[in-house]
């Protein structure tokens, strides 16, 4: 089960409720994440479970063509949660996602983990002692 903290700075008030790290659920793993040009920190779904639909590509091109897709469409932290899982299913995979800005894949984007600097002013964010969420 992941926990979402509210983290806070107390120099310039900015507030980010993330997870403060990699953290990880039943459905999908989480990572923060830190942008350099948005100056805000989110949580990036970088492996999630999808139902296999066991089709079989034909050629190792169109292979690589859906993974390198797969990669760049990232669905948001929030979509993921609001998602209801499929109930006829029983074979599942995982799929690995790189960690994007979700408001431009061209903005610099690194792995923030807590404790972690304000992405605005460099100073120290205080984490709140009780989870903003749990999630799956």
């Amino acid at each position: 089960m992941g926990r979402s903290y509210l983290f806070e700075c107390a120099k310039c008030g900015y507030q980010a409720s993330v997870s403060g790290g990699a953290d990880s659920g039943f459905e999908f793993f989480v990572q923060t994440a830190a942008c350099r040009d948005c100056r805000a920190l989110f949580d990036c779904v970088v492996r999630l479970r999808v139902p296999d639909t066991g089709l079989k590509i034909p050629s190792e091109l169109q292979r690589l063509r859906l993974r390198k897709s797969a990669q760049e469409t990232a669905p948001s932290f929030e979509s993921v949660l609001t998602r209801l899982p499929p109930l006829s299913t029983k074979k599942f995979k995982w799929v690995s996602f790189k960690i994007r800005c979700p408001v431009s894949p061209a903005h610099r984007v690194h792995a923030w983990n807590e404790p972690g600097k304000c992405p605005r002013c460099g100073n120290y964010l205080d984490k709140n002692a009780l989870p903003f969420r749990y999630w799956d």
